[in-house]
Order: C-alpha cells, then structure tokens, then sequence
C-alpha cells in the first residue's frame, strides 16, 4: 500500500474565499433556457413558467452568480428584443448557434428567476456587433432609478426598482474566429477601455470583467491580455479565463492530469495582469474571473450537425454531454485548483448549468436529474466557504503519457472559523492504488472527523440518467484524530470530502 503524508495548518493561508467562486452560467443555447430552467407546460412549472423541479436541484448547488446572456450569443444580442410585452418582441436568428431565438424569455425573465434561485446577476454586454452605446443603454436600462429614457422604458415594463447589476462582461471571446464582431488586441483593447469608462460614469458601483483569450492554446495567448490590459486596466477589475477539458484519447490516467495545465493556465495569467500593472506603475491588482470552465467532448459531433444541417430551431439538444465518473473527477480536480488561487481568482462559472455541458439535465415532459459532475461540485460549493488552507503533500506520483510524472494526490483545504470546521477536498488520481494518508492536523486542537464523504465507482465510464445515479457520494468509515493525527484511506480513483470539526 502506498503512503502519503500531508499537514494542515491555519498558518498556510491562501485566501478568503471569494463565495462567486461558485458560479455558473446560462447562456441562450440549446435547453439551458427553453426545456431547461423555462418550461410553461411542464407539469411542475411554476406561475412564470420555470420548471421548480431545476429550481430545487439548483438552489441545492447555492450559487451565488449567473453569468447571462452568453457566451458566443452575446455577439449578436439585441437586448431590447428581450425586455417588454411579449406581445411586442419578435423572433431573431442566432448566429452563433444557428438557432432561432423566439425572445420569450429575456432579461426580465431572467432576473425573476435568478432571484428564486438565490443568485445574482453577472450581465454580459454586446462587444462583437454592437458597442459602447448600447452597453450604456443596456446599463441604463438595469440600474438607473428613473427618470432618463431607458430608466423609464424599465419602469413602463413594469419594474420599478431598478435590477442594480453589479457585475458585467465586456464581451466574450474576442480573439475567436467563431466570434461576430472578432476583434484584434488593439481594437478589443481600445472598445474595451471606452466602453467600461463610460459604464462606471453611469454606475460607479459596478465590476468589469476584460475579455481574456478565448482559451490556453489560442495563438494571441498571453499577449491578447498583455496588450488589452494595457489600453483598459484602469478601468477593469477582472480578466476573464475560459477553458474546457475532454478525454478525447481515451486515456484516463493522462486526462486527469489537466488539472495542472489549468493550474499553469492560471499562473501565466496572474503574471501578466502583474507585467501590466508593473508596466504601468500602478497600485491597483487585477484579479481573474475563470467565467467559462468544464468537461465538454461527448457531444461535439452532434453539436455539429445540428449546426450545419439542421439550423434554425428553437432550443434544438446541443452541447448535451453525458458526464460519466472520471468526468467528475476531473471537476472536482478544477475545483481545487480554483481554491488554490482563491488570492486571485475571486469570480468563477462552470459553465453551463443546466442541459448544456451541465450537472442538471431535464427530459422534455419527465424528471430533472443529476449527472456525475453535480456531487464535488455541490460539496466544494457547501463546504468549500472559509479561508483556503495549503496542504503540504509529500506522496507518490505517477507517469503520464503527455504530462510527465504527476502526484497521485491532489489537494486542498478550507478552514471555517465561525463554523469551527475543516474540510480537506481530496483526488487520488492514481487509478491503480490506494493511498494511506496520514495528516498532521495538531494545529486544530479538539478537532474531530465529522464525516468522510466519497464519490468513487470502478467503472471510470459509469453514467447517470434520468432513471437513477450509478455515480452517488457515500459516507465511509472515517478516520480518527490521535495525538494530532489524522489517518484515513483515499481508495484508488476517488473523490474525498475529510470534515473535521471541533468537539463541544
């Protein structure tokens, strides 16, 4: 049996935790929206039509922010098609999704529901083919009280109080070929810096988020942030970061080593926002908002024949990827490595939420249910609040095909203070072995294991389904505190949930 020693201390501080680090993100594409959190006709829909069945899984997963409209649909939103009488707004074509979008559920909408499911608002402007005025107009619109044209169009819909967004995408993915409205470092730069310097003359209250490079391997990555941080730092308070994972070779041991290249994913752009801010002399630190984040490759060909060959549906099934058990590793994999740089990453979105890439599916006139990826994320999301912790790890490792020698464990730690917990979130990527791990935990005195929560399955490729959950978290025999020491066993291939807690 191998052996793994670790120790957790108070003094190993990272950071706060930043609660929007639980965030998520529905965008108009395929059934996130219609089917997904918007149902009139199904049976449990409530008086505005949302589907309570989604609510509930949801408001389990406590997310605080929602990213919204999109995602590549932002570049042809025309947000005036999604507010007023429904009687008035019309029928669009989506570009980006070659779909149509009937515009019966819109911001208004939108806000409704955010607000039963507890979230908030994090509002994406129209960089691609629209601009600086309509972002304006569109801010106006949500969070000016009232007496200006488009405080008043809102009142006259029937809101009184304004929506008071506090946080706003300057566009997305802006270096992309796919994108309408692509732009280079220097225009995005100059649009950027423009527009959030006329948006916080409207709100000063307000949070930006720059568009970062659309995702690692792009060929203007890093020097897309270098050069449109220089035009918009002042004004910006984030970079954005998307990236999304997939098993495409096949080769379990090697997938769940991206972690780490998300970890140097994240690094290279902490550096940079630091280059920038050291080129320009300035006392103010930008921080990162990973907005976009997931598995996505089940669905690909799918998504791209429905794209090519049948265009033009509302909410045709796109991007419906079935997550099985090494899936919801990897996530829960993403989700230390986001802890890890609670100093910097304050804003994050696993994308998407529900139906598209997401932990909620719906079948059209039957359940909602939870695929794979929902568990490490409702844990991190329910226990993951407090102060990160840096484990230090001394453990066995094992080769990869393309990533090197990599740790068999994966680790992080929050501390809740007023709480008067612990919890240690764990992987044992080593597919193979068991792990014996012995935790010095002295600096928590009186402390206890509550619970050993595990998410484990010996068939890597196991689903869930509309008609049960082969991949469900169980309790295990938890390990003792002794003298200060922890031992408990992190079983080859798992998932770990350590909760100490103080004896009264």
């Amino acid at each position: 049996m191998k052996n793994a020693k670790m120790i957790v201390d108070k003094a190993f501080r990272i950071s706060e935790v930043d609660k929007r680090i639980y965030g998520s993100f529905i965008e108009h594409l395929g059934r996130a929206v219609y089917g997904g959190i918007y149902q009139p006709d199904h049976a449990t829909a409530d008086e505005n039509g949302f589907r309570k069945d989604v609510l509930e899984l949801v408001k389990d997963l406590n997310v605080p922010v929602i990213r919204y409209p999109g995602g590549n649909f932002v570049s042809n939103f025309f947000w005036e098609d999604s507010v007023g009488p429904l009687s008035e707004r019309k029928p669009r074509l989506d570009l980006a999704w070659r779909s149509l979008e009937p515009n019966t559920f819109g911001l208004g909408e939108f806000a409704r529901w955010t607000e039963k499911a507890g979230a908030d608002i994090m509002m994406a402007v129209n960089l691609g083919t629209r601009g600086t005025a309509d972002a304006c107009n569109l801010l106006e619109y949500c969070n000016h009280p009232s007496g200006t044209k488009y405080s008043d169009l809102r009142i006259k819909h029937g809101i009184k109080d304004p929506y008071n967004i506090k946080l706003w995408c300057l566009g997305n993915e802006m270096d992309g070929e796919w994108q309408l409205g692509k732009k280079t470092m220097h225009e995005y730069g100059r649009v950027a810096q423009e527009t959030a310097k006329a948006m916080k003359l409207i709100d000063p209250s307000i949070e930006l988020v720059s568009c970062g490079s659309s995702f690692m391997d792009m060929p203007t990555f890093p020097q897309w942030e270098a050069t449109t941080l220089e035009y918009d730092y002042d004004y910006v308070d984030y970079v954005s970061l998307h990236q999304y994972y997939g098993n495409l070779n096949n080769d379990s041991t090697d997938y769940l080593a991206k972690c780490d290249e998300m970890d140097a994913f994240i690094r290279t752009v902490i550096s940079t926002c630091d280059f920038v801010k050291a080129k320009k002399r300035s006392k103010k630190t930008i921080n990162l908002s990973f907005d976009e984040w997931n598995v996505w490759f089940h669905s690909k060909s799918e998504e791209e024949d429905i794209t090519t060959n049948h265009p033009w549906q509302i909410a045709p099934p796109l991007l419906e990827d079935h997550y099985n058990f090494e899936d919801a590793l990897l996530v829960g994999l993403m989700l230390i490595t986001l802890l890890k740089h609670a100093d910097r990453v304050k804003i994050a979105c696993l994308a998407q939420l529900v139906n598209v890439i997401a932990p909620v599916m719906t079948e059209k006139d039957g359940t909602a249910w939870r695929q794979t990826i929902y568990y490490p994320f409702l844990h991190a999301s329910r226990y993951g609040r407090g102060t990160v912790l840096q484990p230090l790890v001394d453990g066995p490792s094992h080769p990869t095909l393309e990533h090197g020698e990599i740790s068999d464990i994966v680790s992080v730690a929050v501390y809740n203070e007023e709480a008067e917990e612990v919890t240690i979130f764990a992987v044992n990527r080593n597919l193979e072995e068991d792990i014996l791990l012995t935790a010095d935990v002295r600096c928590f005195q009186g402390y206890q294991v509550k619970e050993h929560i595990v998410l484990e399955n010996d068939d890597l490729k196991a689903e869930n389904g509309p008609d049960g959950e082969k991949v469900m978290p169980k309790q295990v025999a938890a390990g003792k505190v002794e003298a200060g020491e922890l031992q408990t066993m992190l079983k080859k291939a798992t998932w770990n949930v350590i909760r100490l807690g103080k004896i009264k």
